[in-house]
């Protein structure tokens, strides 16, 4: 398992999403490793320059993963964020390692169980991957991960993101997707959360709307929603200063985070 692991501080670990790397996590590492936060993103299995294992990859996978990861680091709690998938793998860890989470951050994902439906789409979609990889299927979504009116903007950002989707292992692509259709529903067990927790997402994000977020909130006792305006599934990328302003709070007051709602940008 590869990963990065920057600053000498208290640890924060950021968990990526699909098809993407740890790399997609470049400006908040930029940003928060130092001597108050040691921020470690690894690649997970299946991606980036982490080992590719074929077949069916479950969240709870990932998210051993992370534990023995951690446990080789020494490291014992932590402040937890991810994603859209990697927001799932930290609602799984949460469900398996509660004591090790002092915070949550849940950026762009769901709570919710996968429909029949979209259980048929990620298993077509994972044979479609085996069998052509990734470069037609990333220019298709690309315009659902990044506004297309960030595209024209931030072409460097539209370049980065389809860089990485580009660049994943069909075969760890696939077996996250056939993991994912079997994953488990988190509204419930959302209940459970006793630490301070951010939600974060973008406004115009099709994939994980702004609904999904709103239940998160509901569900989270305590929790902040953020919504970024102008921002669709990779808020970190398209509005990076709105994104870290959230998390440089949220971080700043991990131990004692007040709810409520809050939109940044216009």
């Amino acid at each position: 398992m590869e990963y990065t692991d920057q600053g000498t501080g208290e640890p924060l670990v950021l968990v990526h999403g699909h098809p993407f790397d740890r790399s997609m996590w470049q400006p908040q590492i930029e940003r928060f490793a130092g001597a108050q936060w040691r921020v470690i993103a690894p690649d997970l299995r299946g991606y980036g320059e982490t080992t590719v294992v074929p077949g069916k990859t479950h969240l709870e996978t990932f998210a051993r993963d992370l534990g023995e990861l951690l446990d080789r680091l020494d490291v014992d709690r932590i402040v937890l964020g991810g994603l859209s998938m990697g927001g799932q793998i930290v609602m799984e860890f949460h469900r398996l390692f509660p004591e090790r989470v002092r915070g949550l951050l849940l950026a762009d994902t769901s709570p919710v169980g996968e429909t029949e439906a979209g259980k048929r789409v990620r298993n077509e979609t994972a044979d479609r991957l085996l069998r052509e990889g990734l470069g037609a299927y990333a220019g298709e979504v690309l315009p659902k991960m990044v506004a297309p009116h960030n595209l024209v903007a931030l072409p460097a950002v539209g370049e980065h993101v389809l860089g990485m989707m580009r660049g994943a292992p069909a075969e760890g692509a696939a077996a996250a997707l056939r993991g994912r259709a079997e994953r488990l529903d988190y509204v419930e067990s959302l209940g459970t959360v006793a630490v301070p927790t951010l939600i974060v997402v973008g406004s115009d994000d099709e994939y994980t709307p702004v609904a999904e977020a709103e239940l998160m909130h509901r569900r989270i006792d305590g929790s902040k929603l953020v919504v970024i305006e102008g921002a669709a599934h990779m808020p970190n990328l398209e509005r990076r200063d709105e994104f870290d302003a959230a998390l440089e709070a949220f971080l700043s007051s991990v131990a004692g985070a007040r709810g409520g709602e809050v939109r940044f940008g216009s």
